[in-house]
């Protein structure tokens, strides 16, 4: 079997999107009550406060002081396509900077995730498209065609990641999920936020958390459980 450096596959169908604008509503954190193995290291940070991102993940891995496959890559990718970037371990070269940037805006990315180190963060932000990085490094890559996948599965902060998949993102992390799993748990996490808008809206008109949550039967329970032992 020959052994290529490059490994290249089509693009994967965008998520439709009435899916993904439903799914932007969703707050990371909501659904961090209850998925916990769907998420990206935390390590990675957002270089713009604020934005929250849903969309189509178009997959990159990249080796080391390599970054020829990039340019490959932001040729073909489309609006509202995430960009997820698998440094291959690497932490010390900058793939992306000013200049990806500014080419992102052009074609209409969502966003962008580089499991690894940024350079220029300056003209990122100016360049107004919602990034992910771990760090921030001068020292960039090069195009050196060492070699690399386009639209394969990755590995990106810890768990894997398929081209096609779903992204979530905002200042409180990156969510990962398949195409099939988006619905259902938009449809749980948004009818949990409005919940919890209700529960502000009764609060704010005097009524109190032991009228909403019955935590002193729960506290009873446990000391039941526990032998009705008071220390």
């Amino acid at each position: 079997m020959a052994v290529r450096s490059y490994r290249l596959e089509a693009m994967p169908p965008q998520i439709p999107a009435p899916i993904l604008d439903r799914f932007r509503g969703v707050e990371t954190a909501t659904v961090g009550h209850y998925l916990h193995d769907r998420f990206v290291a935390p390590a990675l940070r957002p270089l713009i406060d604020g934005p929250r991102i849903a969309g189509t993940a178009v997959t990159v891995s990249i080796p080391g002081p390599d970054s020829t496959l990039l340019y490959h890559a932001m040729d073909r990718v489309r609006p509202g396509d995430v960009v997820v970037i698998d440094r291959a371990g690497d932490r010390q070269h900058a793939c992306w900077g000013g200049f990806m940037a500014a080419v992102a805006k052009l074609r209409g990315v969502a966003g962008v995730i580089v499991d690894g180190a940024v350079t220029d963060p300056a003209a990122i932000r100016e360049a107004g498209v919602p990034t992910w990085a771990r760090s921030i490094s001068p020292i960039t890559t090069k195009l050196l065609n060492l070699g690399g996948g386009f639209n394969i599965p990755i590995a990106c902060g810890g768990i894997a990641v398929a081209p096609g998949d779903a992204v979530l993102a905002d200042d409180c992390g990156i969510l990962v999920l398949p195409r099939d799993q988006v619905e259902g748990v938009s449809d749980t996490a948004l009818a949990d936020q409005a919940e919890e808008g209700e529960w502000l809206a009764k609060l704010r008109g005097g009524m109190a958390l032991q009228d909403m949550v019955d935590v002193a039967a729960m506290l009873a329970e446990r000391d039941r459980k526990d032998g009705g032992v008071h220390g």
